[in-house]
This record gives C-alpha cells, structure tokens and sequence, in this order.
C-alpha cells in the first residue's frame, strides 16, 4: 500500500532528479540501459529531430531486466532503434556495463576504439535517473560536456507506463541514496541536496522502499 504521503514524498524525489537541459546539438547521444525502453524510443525521437549523428546504447543485464531483455539492454534498445527506423549504422553497442559508471566509461572506451571525437554528449536515461547520470558522467568524462535528456512525462505517466507504482517508488529512493553516497567513494560529482528532498527520502526508506538500495560502505 502506498499512502498520500509516499506520493508526496516520491514527488519530491522525481522533480528533484529533474535537470530542466534544453536538448541541443551534441556529437553523440548514449543511451543508458535499463528496464524502461521508453530510453531507446526517446533517443530515437532526439536523433530524428538531429540532436546527433551517432548514438551508443550501452547495458548488459540486470536482476530486473534478465528475463525481459536476455539479450542484454543495449541489444534490445538497439533493435527498438532499427524498428523506429533509425539506420544501422548509425548505432554502436556497448554490451558490457553492469552500472551507471561502466555505462559511461565503457561508452567512452568504445568511441576513442572507433576514433570518434566527442565534445558534447546527449546523456539519455530513465526520468528519475537524469542528475544521478549526469553527475556520474561529469566525474568520470569531464573533458566533455553532457546534455542530460529523458522522456518528458509526469511521475504519474511513468508509473503507469511502467505498470509497477512500488517498483517506481523503490527506484526513486535508490536513485537518491546513490546520490547520497557516492560521491564520497569517487562515483559521482556531489550534489547539492534540498532539506525537503532529503527528508522525502529518509521517509521512504523507513516506510520500506528499500529493494533498489545498495549497502553502504561504513
């Protein structure tokens, strides 16, 4: 059961994770796996409207996406792509990361292989997952300038898009404790986190949205 005040406090966390960018011409677009294909469709409509001329999915499986996506994440987003029309080879994939972090390195690592020049990155993902990616991009590429981009929809739109409001909820917490915790380990750039944000948080977690938190190193 998910009460009036976990709604509240989700709400919080989404718009938090907002970062408000203006898509704008970029060199290259990654699109950062996951469960939620709505990352493939989004990329596909920044590439048609020439936001890029080249595009990396990047993903191997997780625990959420080993039955739905048994090819790995990029794979599927890769043929979602070609379904929507976007040319082949205009698409390189990155089937390795297992996280945020190998996302990015990884990608990095597979257009310096392809000699492709990157200044400017178009960084596509989840909704609530803009600032944890763009932070976690600024630290482990700061030579270039990330773009961060997600489908535009409300949390409510996401939820039943998604057909798992729990799940949603789960996300958002972990997302934000990432957030939390990371930069001290070299992860991520810090952020700087509201008082009313923080306090959301610490509210879920206690109401038992817990299944997407990591351990925390002591």
């Amino acid at each position: 059961m998910i009460s009036e005040q976990d709604w509240q406090d989700a709400q919080l966390l989404w718009d938090y994770q907002q970062m408000h960018h203006e898509p704008r011409p970029c060199s290259v677009a990654v699109g950062l796996g996951s469960h939620d294909l709505g990352v493939a469709d989004t990329t596909v409509d920044l590439y048609r409207r020439g936001m890029m001329p080249l595009i990396v999915f990047t993903g191997a499986t997780s625990r959420t996406t080993q039955d739905r996506m048994p090819r790995g994440e990029a794979e599927h987003y890769r043929d979602r792509a070609l379904e929507l029309g976007v040319p082949a080879d205009v698409i390189l994939v990155e089937p390795h990361a297992r996280n945020t972090g190998q996302n990015i390195t990884l990608s990095r690592a597979l257009l310096e292989e392809h000699g492709i020049a990157v200044r400017s990155v178009l960084l596509v993902s989840k909704p609530y997952e803009e600032r944890r990616a763009w932070a976690t991009a600024r630290k482990l590429w700061p030579e270039a300038e990330f773009i961060s981009a997600s489908t535009p929809m409300s949390l409510s739109e996401y939820v039943d898009s998604i057909q798992d409001a729990r799940l949603v909820v789960d996300m958002l917490v972990g997302s934000l404790q990432r957030l939390m915790i990371y930069p001290p380990q070299g992860f991520m750039l810090k952020q700087s986190i509201p008082g009313d944000v923080a306090a959301a948080y610490e509210r879920l977690r206690d109401a038992g949205f817990t299944t997407r938190l990591v351990p925390e190193v002591a």
